[in-house]
């Protein structure tokens, strides 16, 4: 289920809510279905320090473009 940013249109409040194909959303202050979802940004991954610390098994066949077990 993706979790959407919703504001509500009668009272301005803004919150988040996890959405199944096809259910109304509700706004938990007042109860209204007048909402309009908002546009989010992704979250960006957490970087360590060496990249994005994801581990390479050099055993397995290369993930895709930019990976390190491409040579």
């Amino acid at each position: 289920m993706p979790l959407y940013e919703y504001s509500c249109k009668k009272c301005d409040h803004a919150f988040e809510m996890l959405v199944q194909n096809g259910e109304k959303v509700e706004c938990p202050e007042c109860n209204s279905v007048k909402v309009e979802r908002l546009l989010s940004v992704p979250g960006a991954p957490k970087v360590k320090a060496g990249g994005l610390g994801m581990a390479c098994d050099s055993s397995l066949p290369p993930c895709g473009p930019g990976c390190c077990r491409t040579g």
